[in-house]
């Protein structure tokens, strides 16, 4: 169990630092560029305990095992963490950071049409406050250049809790490690296609007449230098693979909802690191935001261990 803190505390910090590591590189490298490179290294960081795993779980990995992953490494690094980077790149890590965090709420609203999961009153509860919070930080009547970044990581939120919410029907077949390791190989191979694609000469031209030029001629090695090496390593092994990697070891050795605390205190702590690290404002709206957010996350929290524990509780005395 001690263990098992640990490993909460370490993920803590690491996930909190994520999106000020990533400001402080993405003026490095193309933000395409380096979601690739942030999850190939994640993934090989990850590949030893998940061929372990796969070892322990005595499975072979076939043709339709590979599509799952594909599909999951598609919404998730593709799709969900391409969001997630230009939002970083249109706005403050702080908000970014406060703002992903609330993914909760889409994952209660997938779970509940996909899996058929129940709403309980404190889901409710939550899910309105979490949504206030979200009104507040995004301060609607005084919107300017923060838009973009705002809607990019709502589309980041939106899409990776569509990642967890159909990763939940295949976890218990593969296990969290051997799911998230293949996950990030097959979307990383998908940006790679994408990366060759967005060379081709036509195709470059096109998307370079776009509002979207970030996506022609993506680089692949482009910016690595010995200046830029500490920064891609820290986002690469430790952010993402350790980051993964101490969390999915807290899952292990406690469980799924007292490793969400990672989650919970992730709002209050990283706008703290992005203050002192990047010298960013907290507006008083955002302040106001992290109390109502925490507040919400806290409902979770707790709602979430009391049902654990009934469950836990029933299950011992079907047992006896």
């Amino acid at each position: 169990m001690k263990q098992g803190y640990v490993s909460i505390i370490l993920a803590t910090i690491l996930f909190s630092s994520m999106e000020v590591a990533l400001k402080l590189v993405s003026g490095q490298f193309n933000p395409i560029q380096l979601t690739f490179l942030r999850f190939l290294i994640g993934a090989v960081i990850l590949l030893p305990a998940a061929l372990k795993g796969l070892k322990d779980r005595e499975i072979s990995l076939k043709k339709d095992d590979f599509k799952v992953f594909a599909l999951l490494g598609f919404i998730c690094v593709v799709v969900s963490m391409t969001f997630y980077q230009l939002a970083i790149l249109y706005s403050k890590a702080s908000i970014v950071a406060i703002l992903f965090s609330c993914n909760p709420i889409f994952v209660i609203l997938f779970a509940y049409f996909m899996l058929s999961e129940k709403i309980y009153k404190t889901t409710i509860a939550s899910l309105v406050i979490s949504i206030i919070a979200i009104i507040t930080i995004m301060n609607p009547f005084h919107m300017t250049n923060n838009m973009y970044g705002i809607l990019f990581t709502i589309l980041a939120a939106v899409t990776f809790a569509l990642y967890g919410v159909i990763g939940k029907k295949y976890s218990k077949k593969y296990g969290g490690v051997v799911q998230t390791c293949f996950c990030f190989l097959m979307g990383s191979a998908e940006m790679f296609l994408i990366i060759l694609i967005s060379k081709i000469s036509f195709v470059a031209q096109i998307i370079q007449q776009s509002k979207f030029k970030v996506f022609s001629d993506i680089p692949i090695l482009k910016g690595i230098t010995l200046s830029s090496i500490p920064g891609l390593i820290f986002v690469g092994v430790f952010v993402t693979g350790l980051g993964y990697t101490f969390y999915l070891l807290a899952m292990e050795k406690t469980s799924a909802a007292t490793a969400s605390l990672v989650f919970y205190i992730k709002p209050a702590l990283a706008p703290i690191l992005a203050l002192i690290i990047l010298r960013e404002v907290i507006n008083l709206n955002t302040i106001v935001g992290i109390v109502l957010i925490v507040i919400s996350s806290s409902i979770t929290f707790i709602s979430n261990k009391k049902r654990t524990g009934l469950e836990t509780a029933k299950v011992k005395e079907e047992l006896v």
